[in-house]
């Protein structure tokens, strides 16, 4: 077998801890992880559309999930909503409760919760992979 060369090393070898950064960064806040990098574009484009997303479920009334180990259901919405970092929790820390949704529309609302913690994991991967330079 042969030896690796120097462009296929692991992503640690590469950059060490200093990968992570971006990825926590762009954890607590949306796109913080670009903005880290000075990817100025691509941060607001992701803070607009996953703040944007934020925003507009709370406003819709949508549901923010509690971790409840005795329901999967609640489990993976909480994980999917904590997605989303420092929104959820400031949301959450703020008091913001909804009960059971009733409407259609908070329906709606909790689904752009669930979408905006999603959105907010891939752009934390997207931010890593840059960091890595497995991305340009």
């Amino acid at each position: 077998m042969a030896e690796k060369t120097a462009t296929e090393k692991t992503a640690v070898e590469k950059t060490g801890f200093a990968a992570y950064i971006p990825a926590i960064a762009g954890w607590v806040i949306p796109g913080g992880g670009h903005f880290w990098q000075g990817r100025w574009g691509r941060g607001l484009l992701l803070l607009g559309s996953i703040l944007g997303m934020f925003v507009l479920g709370l406003g819709l009334r949508g549901k923010l999930f509690v971790w409840n180990t005795k329901d999967l259901v609640d489990c993976l919405g909480w994980l999917a909503q904590a997605g989303g970092g420092g929104m959820f929790f400031v949301s959450r820390f703020l008091g913001y409760e909804v009960p059971e949704p009733a409407t259609a529309m908070a329906d709606y609302g909790t689904k752009f919760l669930l979408t905006a913690g999603l959105l907010n994991c891939l752009a934390i991967m997207d931010a890593y992979d840059i960091a890595i330079k497995r991305k340009d």
